[in-house]
């Protein structure tokens, strides 16, 4: 191969001549693999640089930049499949995961359901989703920002010591390429900051918490010093903390911790979990999972998005779609290999959801407390305990107890437990302070009981 086309250099980022060059080394290296004897080949392309600065008590801890490549290949001999990959785009490198993909698939036993997407299935539109923003951000500047941040919270009466600020800046550009003749091309930026704090002395107890921002654009992240003192505030809130006795009570998940049930609903419903038969949701489309009262859609094309792409990891053309409506599971979760397997068609989703959005309710936050009455609001959880298979839950939890709507007294060390399907079809009441942060986004959710464990 020549090395004009395959070198990837050193020079600064430049949007337009790297996914240049990532097209010319896909449309090759797939001429390649054709002229191997592969029915046909896939790749995936990217560069991606960053910079993130870390300070602790205003001074600088760490200063990290990046700048990572990656190639991976995957190529069919008929229904014989093989993969590679290197962090290296040099010519050679490229060669040796061209020859090892071959390797790999010419020994692999036959597969029937893979294969790539389907050709009709390929995007064909790509329009600008406002994703590229990239921020002139200087070490010196990001340092200073960082310390804005932190010092802001520090400044707050009752805070003690800080695990420090950071802030963080990075772009990413991708190329998709297959033997159908299709080829996309990605490129985007993602912007970052977050705080944490330590309030109170060993004597009397100590509390830590933290808030944190993410924004494709740098002018839509919050201010550095309302960052740093809503971290101060989060964490003062929790001074005092206590555990509670065993019970069942409502359970008010804030947008934040809420946003974790969507996650365990979109890996019950995603294609290698049904394929396997390892869910608790296995044959439910056109059940009612969830009240009436609540949909959540998947918009994969919004603007700015978290999450947002034209084309799946497989080409695929992304598209507006719910997953649930009106309660009702309208969808499973599906790349083509899984769609396949379950004798479906992929729904786009290879690679993952984007930005699947639970639709907020009119209640703002204190309406949703209450609506609760007495009960507990998780604004943390820990540990792993969620079992998809039977839908089983309990993890650990922190938070607010809360008596007649108003809150009472923090609250630590307790355990949460109940079932999936329960908790989705308990929900109560849906807040209207959506989180959009992530590709999951969820407003605050009240569900109407569950056990809560403590000290008895």
């Amino acid at each position: 191969m020549p090395s004009a086309v395959i070198a990837a250099g050193d020079a600064d980022l430049n949007p337009a001549a790297e996914l240049d060059r990532l097209g010319a080394i896909a449309a090759e290296v797939i001429a390649r693999a054709r002229g191997a004897g592969a029915s046909a080949a896939e790749v995936s392309a990217s560069v991606q640089t960053g910079l993130n600065v870390n300070v602790r008590m205003g001074e600088v801890e760490t200063i990290e930049h990046t700048r990572d490549r990656g190639f991976s290949l995957t190529v069919y001999f008929g229904q014989r499949k093989g993969s590679a990959s290197t962090a290296d785009l040099k010519p050679a490198s490229i060669a040796a995961t061209l020859e090892h993909a071959c390797a790999i698939a010419r020994h692999t036993e036959s597969d029937t359901a893979a294969g790539l997407a389907d050709a009709a299935l390929m995007a064909t539109q790509f329009p600008d989703l406002d994703l590229w923003h990239p921020w002139p951000l200087s070490v010196e500047d990001a340092v200073l920002l960082a310390q804005r941040c932190e010092s802001a919270g520090l400044e707050i009466a009752g805070i003690a010591n800080s695990e420090g600020a950071s802030v963080g800046s990075g772009s990413a550009l991708e190329v998709y390429a297959n033997s159908h003749g299709f080829f996309g091309r990605e490129h985007a930026t993602q912007h970052s900051l977050s705080c944490a704090l330590i309030a109170g002395n060993g004597a009397d107890g100590m509390q830590r918490d933290y808030w944190w921002d993410s924004a494709r654009a740098q002018e839509d992240l919050m201010d550095a010093a309302a960052l740093g003192r809503r971290a101060a505030e989060r964490t003062l809130a929790r001074l005092g903390a206590r555990t509670l006795g065993t019970r069942t009570c409502k359970v008010l998940f804030t947008p934040d911790t809420a946003r974790s049930l969507l996650g365990h609903l979109v890996g019950a419903v995603s294609g290698g979990a049904l394929y396997r038969r390892a869910s608790f949701l296995l044959d439910q489309i056109g059940q009612s999972l969830f009240p009436a009262h609540i949909n959540i859609i998947e918009r994969p094309r919004l603007p700015r998005g978290p999450a947002s792409a034209t084309f799946d990891a497989e080409g695929v053309a992304t598209r507006e779609q719910p997953l649930i409506e009106n309660g009702v599971l309208g969808r499973y979760v599906l790349g083509s290999y899984s769609a396949r397997k379950l004798g479906l068609s992929s729904t786009a989703n290879a690679g993952g959801v984007r930005n699947l959005i639970l639709e907020p309710g009119a209640l703002d936050f204190a309406q949703m407390l209450d609506a609760m009455g007495s009960g507990l609001v998780v604004t943390e959880l820990m540990g792993q305990g969620v079992n998809t298979v039977t839908g089983d839950y309990s993890r650990g939890a922190a938070g607010y107890w809360v008596e007649h709507g108003v809150i009472a007294y923090p609250v630590e060390e307790v355990t949460i437990a109940s079932n999936l399907r329960a908790m989705f079809a308990g929900i109560e009441a849906v807040g209207r302070d959506l989180d959009a942060r992530g590709g999951l986004m969820t407003p605050s959710l009240l569900i109407g009981a569950m056990t809560v464990a403590g000290a008895d």
